[in-house]
This record gives structure tokens, sequence and C-alpha cells, in this order.
């Protein structure tokens, strides 16, 4: 599944200060999302690919225009929906493209057999397959956290918040429901994506007093810490 069209992506550092004056306000006008367990919230486990010369590493670091990456992302440890993922940014605006593989897929694709992407046969698994051999990229860390989502109809917003992050180069404890993780900080972000439009009622309830927006990449972040 493609995003067709581009969507605005707003991040900013923030504390568990703001985390508690954000999580009193949006409930009053949006949705948590469906996901969500205990708390309104839920645990994420992405496995960002790149080659041997850190190329969606340094794009992201560099600013570059035109970049992207791939991931594997599974929600709550649940092995029974995993599912690929390619983001992509262009002109300041955010695409992705989703499929859905098996847990015998991904465990074979994390054991070196590139062939489990060609016979899924979507779209999305051949450009990976296709990029495995000419870009040799590979499997590179995992990044785990928790999210609470908060989700607002008009101009298709969503609202999260992401913390407690971990990380692990062992990219086998993707489907280890009890992996050990590093903590990688005590940052608290808070991202805002939407169509065409913000909302005024949204940021007005998102707006926090010298919080300014900032380029993060959990996964840039994971990888140099």
């Amino acid at each position: 599944m493609a995003e067709t069209r581009g969507r605005h992506e707003l991040k900013h550092y923030i504390n568990y200060s703001d985390v508690l004056q954000i999580r009193a306000r949006l409930p009053f006008v949006a949705r948590p999302d469906e996901n969500a367990k205990e708390g309104n919230s839920y645990r994420v486990k992405s496995l960002y690919f790149d080659n041997y010369n850190d190329k969606a590493l340094k794009e992201k670091i560099d600013g570059v225009n035109e970049r992207e990456k791939f991931r594997l992302r599974l929600y709550n440890n649940d092995q029974s929906f995993i599912r690929l993922e390619k983001k992509s940014k262009k002109n300041n605006l955010s695409y992705k493209e989703s499929t859905v593989i098996t847990k015998e897929e991904c465990s074979r694709l994390l054991d070196g057999d590139l062939a489990a992407l060609k016979e899924n046969g979507s779209s999305l698994c051949l450009e990976l397959y296709a990029k495995m051999h000419y870009q040799q990229l590979r499997p590179k860390n995992i990044v785990d956290y928790r999210r609470e989502a908060y989700i607002y109809p008009m101009g298709n917003v969503r609202v999260t918040m992401d913390y407690d992050i971990r990380t692990s180069y062992n990219i086998h404890d993707f489907l280890n429901p009890e992996p050990v993780l590093i903590p990688v900080s005590g940052a608290y972000i808070l991202e805002v994506k939407y169509d065409s439009f913000l909302p005024e009622i949204i940021r007005g309830m998102v707006s926090l007093s010298g919080r300014r927006s900032t380029a993060f990449s959990k996964y840039a972040t994971t990888r140099i810490f």
C-alpha cells in the first residue's frame, strides 16, 4: 500500500512535563490509535536496512532532499502481522509504502535467504530484493520504543509521542519477544503528521513554548549514539 500523496511531518524534542500536558489535552478532541493497549500506548519494533557504506544514515545526516529507507515493523510483538515499509522523503514531504510479510518470510530474510522476498511477489518485496543485490542493503539494527498516538480526521492528522527508545545490533532479536535491548536516551519525541493543512485546534493542542522543530531520526540516533 502506497501513500500517493506526500504528508507533512513536524518533529519536536519534548520533555516529560510536555508529555503530561499533551496527554491531558488531546483526548478531548482526538481519538487514541486503535493499536493502543495500556495507557493509550503500544510498543513499536523496527528493523532498518542499510548498506556497507551506511547510505541511508549518511543521506539523513546530510539532509539529502530525496532519500529513502526500508524497514521491517511489528507492533506489541505481534508476529502474525509483520510489515515491510519504505519511507521516502522528497521536497520536505514524506511518503510511505508498505506490504505484509509472513513470520516465515521474515525469519528467512534474517537468515540471509533473499529468495523469501522474491517468492512473496509484492512490488515492494521485489524492490527490496533488487536493492539488496545492487545496493547491498542488509538488516542493520533494531529500534524499539513506546508510542502514544492520537487521530484527528480533519486534515488526516496523526499526533504521536515516542519514548523509552532502545536498540540492538542483533538482528535476530527482531523476532524475539523478550530481546536484550540497550536504552538510548531519555528523549521524548513529538511528531505531528498531516496532509495539506494542520487544523488550528490541533496546532493549539500541541503548541509548546520554546519547542523547536527538529530533524530527529530514531534510526540515525540509535546508529550514532
